[in-house]
């Protein structure tokens, strides 16, 4: 036999000795611990698969059975409905001996099952063979308690969206949809866990100390509820969005210009995810909206045919192992050592635009000029307001270029229809203590020019996922907003109230822009400064 047959065979017996020695010794481990089986209430689906997703308000109710293999003490049972995120971060070091990662954990939420005396054995011993069963119920909450995010942060607004419940992120055996598994783009760095989780405890009687007999976690899936946010406002500087471009177009080699094409667009309206537990083939979709523009270098030039829209979805994920104080950004990784970033690109569609008409303006419709003073200007500098902008943008006339030098321009208006794929499990837009995930539209438009080649302009543009909340979960927040309003009208039945006659407060306590009686009006009244 050669000597590398037996060196394999010694191997395998070496590593299936290994195995056994290591079966038993997990067995000896857990030789003695109590046996927990957790069960959710109507969570067996059709088909065998269990649909444990959970939307803001939802309720979760179920059972914990514990069950001893002989007569044991214990000091407590606690059932919570837990939620964690972990993030490690790898960087690279000078030296191989030293690892780069940092890890980080942060527990979030934690509701606690009260259990009462009368529920727990006394005195508080297992008996062997006998099943214990503890009913619970957590609700899914819409935000999360201020002690959540105690950090330092940069704004209130910040501080808000961090205490927002974010949703489940990076579990494989709960990415998906309906029991469905899909790729929810996160990576292995950084993952948001919610479970039904159980621990048996017990007191040493030698030192006191409490120790833990078992634990167990019931994974659950969190899709909460996310309302539209303002839209973002986007930096010029900032590589990580261009909404706007600008593109020079030439006749051919050495025949000078034919012209300039700006192409601008908006965030558009956010993509709507359907709430848990309802239909995977619901579509989610949105409207894009490319406005055109080409000023051309000759009053006889006409503007190049359209070809076609390439249309992408960029999904970003940035994970750090240390609170963030700010919104995560592209820019600010190259110099925080404990940020890391994860991105994916998923094609949603490639349309032909050739049936796009450009309509002929004259320079009198020229939103943002001087037709008796047109001087040139840099690209950088624009003396529009940003209101003239977005109308402008509105009537689908962008500003003008940086090489307008007046006369007649065209204008061109594209409708984009975006369609999220089935085949992925897309979370909503949000921003945690340590993890965020945010959206861009990539818009590559392509032109047919006279010359070599066929140019085209890039866009990248935010784009946002919101999520509506489950049928069932709507109708425990009506409830709950109908039992407070009931209650705050109940209170004021019992607030004592005055019945005297008001009198005039002092002039010095009210408003400074409120007088005490309102003047004549054939008194002239004189400017007043207010301070402050």
């Amino acid at each position: 036999m050669p000597a590398s047959s037996s060196a394999s065979i010694h191997t395998s017996s070496m590593q299936s000795i290994g195995n056994q020695i290591g079966y038993k010794v997990r067995n000896i481990a857990h030789y003695g611990q109590p046996q927990i089986d957790i069960h959710l209430d109507g969570s067996h689906g059709p088909h065998g698969r269990y649909i444990t997703s959970f939307s803001t308000m939802d309720t979760i109710t179920g059972t914990v059975s514990v069950t001893a293999p002989h007569d044991m003490r214990f000091e407590d049972i606690e059932i919570a409905f837990t939620g964690t995120a972990q993030v490690f971060v790898d960087r690279l070091t000078t030296s191989p001996s030293v690892s780069g990662r940092t890890e980080a954990t942060h527990r979030f939420l934690a509701l606690k099952q009260p259990i009462t005396e009368a529920d727990l054995p006394q005195p508080r011993t297992l008996a062997a063979g006998k099943k214990y069963v503890f009913p619970f119920t957590f609700t899914v909450p819409s935000q999360l308690l201020p002690r959540s995010c105690a950090h330092a942060v940069a704004s209130d607004h910040v501080r808000e969206t961090h205490l927002m419940l974010p949703p489940s992120l990076g579990d494989p055996s709960l990415a998906g949809h309906s029991g469905a598994l899909l790729d929810d783009f996160a990576p292995e760095m950084s993952k948001i866990v919610y479970g039904i989780k159980v621990r048996v405890t017990q007191v040493h009687e030698a030192d006191g100390k409490l120790s833990l007999l078992a634990e167990k976690l019931r994974k659950v899936r969190v899709k909460p509820a996310f309302e539209e946010q303002p839209p973002l406002n986007v930096d010029p500087a900032d590589p990580e969005y261009k909404v706007r471009r600008e593109k020079a177009i030439k006749k051919g080699l050495f025949k000078g210009k034919l012209g300039t094409i700006t192409a601008q667009s908006m965030q558009p309206k956010p993509l709507v995810i359907p709430g848990a537990r309802s239909s995977p083939d619901a579509q989610i979709t949105t409207m894009a909206t490319m406005f055109l523009r080409f000023d051309p270098a000759d009053e006889n030039n006409t503007p190049p045919r359209l070809c076609s829209l390439a249309t992408k979805l960029k999904v970003s994920t940035l994970f750090a192992s240390a609170p963030r104080h700010n919104f995560p950004t592209r820019s600010s990784l190259g110099f925080d050592l404990t940020q890391g970033a994860y991105y994916d690109t998923v094609s949603l569609s490639s349309l032909c635009v050739a049936s796009a008409q450009w309509v002929k303006h004259t320079s009198a419709s020229n939103p943002c000029s001087d037709t008796n003073s047109i001087e040139r200007r840099d690209s950088g500098i624009s003396d529009c307001s940003t209101s003239s902008t977005s109308a402008s943008s509105s009537a689908g006339i962008p500003t003008q270029s940086q090489n307008y030098r007046g006369g007649s321009f065209y204008t061109a208006k594209i409708l984009i229809p975006i369609t999220l794929p089935n085949n992925k499990n897309f979370i909503p837009t949000f921003h945690s203590c340590l993890i965020s995930r945010f959206y861009s539209l990539s818009l590559q438009l392509s032109v047919q020019a006279p010359g070599v080649g066929d140019p085209s302009i890039h866009l990248k543009v935010p784009v946002q996922i919101c999520a509506e909340g489950s049928e069932t979960g709507n109708e425990n927040a009506r409830a709950r907003s109908r039992e407070a309003s009931m209650a705050r009208e109940a209170d004021g039945m019992f607030t004592p109230r005055s019945f005297t006659q008001p009198q005039t407060q002092p002039a010095h306590d009210l408003p400074p822009e409120y007088a005490v009686h309102p003047p004549d009006r054939n008194v002239r009244l004189e400017s007043v400064s207010v301070a402050g």
